[in-house]
């Protein structure tokens, strides 16, 4: 078998291609670490928001976590139906669902959460730890609305 010699040079011509492949293989090992744990990756960050935040709606976690809406209700049937989160009728808009996270969740969140440090470094293991703090850095930058950044189209708006 012959060592690839294309596709790097094309990663380098084309960021956004090279950005995709890697999140094509950060998403499956992602989710292989999930099944390890027996919590989806969406799961798992729909009990660390709502540990971090409180209690919000199903709508505020889609957004927040930019999982499909559709997606979120599964998420939240599969938490619900483990007693890892309950849902109660939001008593500023009664036609939401406040969801919250339950004792059991949060310590299921402290228990999967353990294993991320050693899922991260076998996932970046050609990155060093300053590397992997530059592309969470730069990656950060890209996930900012392009409206919201500075020098974007909205801080030139008078």
């Amino acid at each position: 078998m012959t060592k690839p010699t294309y596709f790097p040079r094309l990663a380098a011509e084309r960021p956004d291609i090279a950005l995709c492949r890697a999140s094509t293989f950060v998403a499956r090992a992602g989710e292989t670490h999930a099944a390890t744990q027996g919590l989806g990756v969406g799961q798992q960050l729909v009990l660390k928001m709502l540990d971090a935040v409180g209690a919000c709606s199903q709508q505020t976690l889609s957004e927040e976590l930019r999982i499909d809406r559709s997606v979120m209700v599964s998420v939240c049937d599969d938490l619900e139906k483990s007693d890892f989160v309950r849902r109660e009728r939001n008593p500023r808009d009664r036609r939401s669902y406040a969801v919250t996270i339950t004792d059991m969740g949060r310590e299921r969140l402290r228990e999967a959460e353990a294993a991320i440090p050693a899922y991260l470094d076998a996932t970046f293991a050609a990155l060093t730890a300053a590397e992997r703090r530059q592309l969470t850095t730069l990656l950060g930058k890209l996930l900012v609305p392009a409206g919201a950044r500075p020098g974007g189209p909205a801080a030139h708006r008078t």
